[in-house]
């Protein structure tokens, strides 16, 4: 069974920086992707940033130079890098791994159960 653990939420200030990381556990014979999205109440869910296991990454055009994503295929983990942090960017941000477990022929998509940001003064 794969789980996936997500840390670093917060409060902070606009302009400020915030690092959130996740780790999944479980045994995983491949990781093909990983990224985080984020949801506002009323709205679907966006992806926020993602990273293929080869080191391809995209970024919503919002974050594009203000966040870092980077992963670690070894330790199956992945951490965002928020810097220069926006009211409008208070949400629950999720974490995202699509992997084949240990034992399976094919990918499926693991979630965390999210962390909130909130940006404000």
């Amino acid at each position: 069974q794969v789980q996936l653990v997500e840390s670093g939420g917060g409060l902070v200030q606009p302009g400020g920086s915030l690092s959130l990381s996740c780790a999944a556990s479980g045994r995983i014979l491949r990781l093909n992707a990983m990224g985080w999205y984020r949801q506002t109440p009323g709205n679907q869910r966006e992806l926020v940033a993602s990273i293929t296991g080869s080191g391809s990454t995209n970024y919503a055009d919002s974050v594009k130079g203000r966040f870092t994503i980077s992963g670690d295929n070894t330790k199956n983990a992945v951490i965002l890098q928020m810097n220069s942090l926006k009211p409008e960017e208070t949400a629950l941000y999720y974490c995202w791994m699509e992997a084949i477990p240990a034992g399976a022929r094919q990918a499926y998509d693991y979630w965390g159960q999210g962390t909130q940001v909130t940006v404000s003064s």
